[in-house]
């Protein structure tokens, strides 16, 4: 059985591209944020109900690509970011978002850190409130009881920061399907 591993952390932290890092230096699969390729695609501004409507097609697509992943599945974004999103945006969170939360678990949850630089991004929105995000995702987590871990660290040293906290707690239990 493979491990699940959410990449997640406020915009603009580099979850994207550790997703794909991790996945390349795992010889597996990783999950794109749904996030970007829908909002990209609308013509308008987003609302609450496009939230509920990325939260479900991100675990759709998690649930496909599981499949066919080795050893390991990255996940650009989980539901967590969902429902922070939503409760800062629209001060609530639908119910089906938050049921999932608890019925959709990862082995592992690595939580980038804010100290990249801002990237400008039309998809973007809180430069300046990054660090009260980063606060609320360590609220939730820890609230929460999730295994998680925060990853700092520039280039190939963030990378080599996330690979060092998988191979901690999974030594021994991946080695002989490496």
């Amino acid at each position: 059985m493979i491990k699940k591993i959410a990449i997640t952390g406020p915009e603009s932290t580099g979850k994207s591209r550790l997703a794909e890092q991790l996945a390349d230096h795992y010889k597996t699969l990783w999950v794109p944020e749904y996030a970007r390729e829908y909002i990209g695609k609308l013509n308008r501004p987003y609302n609450r109900e496009d939230i509920l409507t990325i939260a479900r097609k991100q675990l759709e697509n998690e649930n496909k690509i599981a499949k066919n992943a080795t050893v390991f599945l990255f996940c650009d974004s989980e539901l967590i970011v969902t429902k922070i999103w939503s409760e800062d945006k629209y001060k609530s969170c639908d119910e089906w978002i938050l049921r999932k939360i608890e019925e959709h678990k990862y082995d592992l949850y690595l939580l980038c850190y804010i100290d990249l630089p801002w990237q400008q991004d039309p998809q973007r929105e809180d430069p300046h409130r990054r660090e009260y995000l980063f606060d609320l995702y360590i609220q939730e987590m820890t609230e929460r009881n999730l295994p998680f871990h925060v990853i700092s660290g520039f280039g190939k040293n963030r990378l080599k920061n996330a690979v060092e906290q998988i191979e901690s707690l999974f030594t021994g239990r991946i080695d002989e399907k490496l």
